[in-house]
């Protein structure tokens, strides 16, 4: 399923890097999927994930004049990649695809492949000489009737099926962000984990002392990365024969290790305990007319002697 929005930015600065994850952070919490760097997460191919931008359903360029030099004149920078991708994939979307947004561009300038098409722009400049208007819950509205292809004209009437869509949209959001549906209370268990969907990419088992946590993220065609952050250590068990008590010596010492179908993981929580993770398949994301998101099927087993 592809995103309903991917923005697109330039690292001007931290402060222009912020102002583009609250914009990000304003849309989804009104339910929209929305792609930005800052979801990017260690392990994954940032290249990858600015090749999504022409599976989205919508793209934001947010134009200060930074971006608009990089555009135009850094082709293997990552604003410059993104607009080639998306420059090829223009023709084929529709006039709704595209849109812009002004920052720091009181000219309105636009990278130069764009100019002739004219794509809808919304200006969230801030006018020195005006020190007392800002953009705000105005302009935030007008990107909103752009994603649900309403009229420009704010007196126009929201029609009952956008209102009844856009309150599904939340509510699917919700469940796919509520905790409880990315666990099992479950010693030993089986779970197809589409990763993408889970909060932090996380899946739990167990119960106070026996809770561990399995987080990943996309490799290989065929492996994960699996990660410690969200208990002590992970390891990747070499030893085909390797009884219960032994399994403590396959834990590693780095933050991540790559583990392939057919593998088993260990994991130990931060009271010790441990747990093994069998993966059984995995399945990275495949775009186009067929999606099929990413997932992996695990049969996990807490270590009772541990």
């Amino acid at each position: 399923m592809a995103a309903d929005l991917f923005i697109s930015y330039a690292w001007t600065s931290d402060q222009h890097r912020q102002w583009a994850h609250l914009l990000a952070a304003q849309l989804k919490a009104l339910g929209y999927d929305v792609l930005i760097d800052a979801d990017v997460v260690y392990g994954d191919s940032l290249t990858g994930f600015m090749r999504r931008v022409v599976d989205a359903d919508h793209v934001l360029m947010i134009t200060d004049d930074n971006y608009v030099e990089r555009a135009d004149n850094c082709p293997e920078s990552g604003v410059g990649i993104e607009n080639r991708w998306r420059r090829e994939a223009h023709p084929e979307r529709p006039m709704t695809w595209l849109s812009v947004l002004f920052k720091d561009n009181l000219d309105h300038t636009t990278p130069s492949w764009l100019a002739e098409h004219k794509p809808k722009g919304f200006s969230f400049n801030h006018d020195p000489a005006k020190p007392h208007d800002f953009p705000g819950s105005e302009q935030v509205d007008e990107l909103w009737r752009w994603l649900e292809g309403l009229p420009a004209n704010k007196d126009a009437a929201t029609p009952i099926s956008v209102l009844r869509e856009r309150s599904a949209r939340l509510e699917r959001h919700e469940l796919r962000s509520d905790p409880s549906h990315w666990r099992s209370p479950a010693l030993e268990g089986s779970e197809r984990f589409a990763f993408e969907d889970a909060p932090s990419k996380t899946f739990r088992w167990g119960h106070r002392e026996t809770e561990n946590a399995l987080m990943v993220s996309g490799c290989g065609v065929d492996s994960v990365y699996v990660y410690r952050d969200p208990i002590k250590a992970v390891g990747v068990v070499r030893d085909e024969g390797i009884t219960d008590a032994a399994l403590e010596s396959q834990l590693a010492r780095g933050r991540n290790v790559v583990a392939h179908e057919g593998q088993t993981v260990v994991l130990m929580n931060e009271h010790g305990a441990l747990s093994v993770v069998e993966i059984l398949a995995v399945q990275l994301e495949i775009s186009g007319e067929s999606y099929v998101a990413p997932y992996i099927d695990i049969r996990w087993r807490v270590v009772e002697s541990s």
